[in-house]
């Protein structure tokens, strides 16, 4: 009993914080996308409750095809951070030691320990015409305001949860193992495919984990650093919520979004939970 009691003592103020910062404001989420209207403002008094919000979703095809777009670019960016990240977390890993691998990673988590409006506005700089890479390469690239640039930011953004994650389950793998099946004759190839793959596979799974789902939501790099051509499915929300003042349709939207991540989850949790 008094174990159960300390337990729930160490586990009370994570218990809070979950209540506090995730459900309470995702149930105020689900009041308003089931509201007509705003609960504030002159359309205060005609709010009532209804699923039309969510029945204008299905009504039309441009919500379902941004979602789409939204996804294939999470899909996009979470592909390339892990094809990115796994190399570095293994130089990491195994290769470099000593005051090598400390610059390193300072060089990887140098992301974190800035804003991300301005690691956006620095990508603008380079990508834009007459930019950083015009100057560098020959040529006239001008990739501002196009998907390719929208995958470029979001990379930058996002890679160091790949390579961090990968980097732990990498760095938990005996090095005495990989020794062995060298001795035993395995190729490289091999080794990586049979042995540190499989053993890694959950902190590339989390990795991939991380990435996606925030991506899907992004809004502020597809906006700055796709123009016109980055309409999403995250910026179609943000609209909502701050230009149109449609909260009501914002907040449906949000839970449509919230609902299919987790169905995608659900349903590769299988594939991901044999890969683990």
């Amino acid at each position: 009993m008094r174990d159960g009691t300390r337990a729930a003592g160490l586990l009370a103020p994570a218990y809070l914080w979950l209540v506090l910062a995730v459900f309470l404001p995702l149930s105020a989420m689900l009041y308003f996308s089931l509201l007509t209207e705003a609960p504030f403002g002159d359309t205060a008094g005609q709010a009532r409750f209804s699923t039309e919000n969510y029945a204008e979703f299905f009504a039309s095809p441009t919500y379902a095809i941004l979602l789409w777009k939204s996804l294939k670019l999470g899909l996009t960016v979470t592909v390339l951070c892990v094809l990115v990240g796994f190399p570095c977390a293994w130089v990491l890993a195994k290769v470099i030691k000593g005051r090598s691998r400390e610059a390193l990673f300072l060089l990887v988590i140098l992301p974190f320990w800035s804003n991300s409006l301005v690691r956006i506005f620095s990508w603008a700089i380079v990508l834009r015409g007459n930019g950083v890479l015009d100057a560098l390469l020959p040529g006239r690239l001008n990739i501002m305001f196009s998907e390719p640039a929208i995958v470029i930011g979001l990379v930058h953004s996002y890679l160091p949860y790949t390579i961090l994650t990968a980097y732990l389950a990498l760095q938990a793998i005996d090095d005495s193992l990989i020794e062995a099946a060298r001795s035993l004759g395995a190729k490289k190839r091999t080794i990586l495919w049979r042995l540190v793959l499989p053993l890694a596979a959950p902190g590339i799974i989390a990795g991939a984990v991380l990435v996606f789902v925030p991506v899907v939501g992004s809004f502020m790099e597809p906006r700055l650093l796709g123009g016109r051509m980055g309409t999403t499915y995250g910026t179609l929300i943000e609209d909502q919520f701050v230009a149109v003042f449609n909260w009501p349709l914002g907040a449906a939207l949000s839970f449509i979004l919230l609902a299919v991540v987790l169905v995608i989850l659900g349903a590769a949790s299988p594939a991901l939970r044999r890969m683990a």
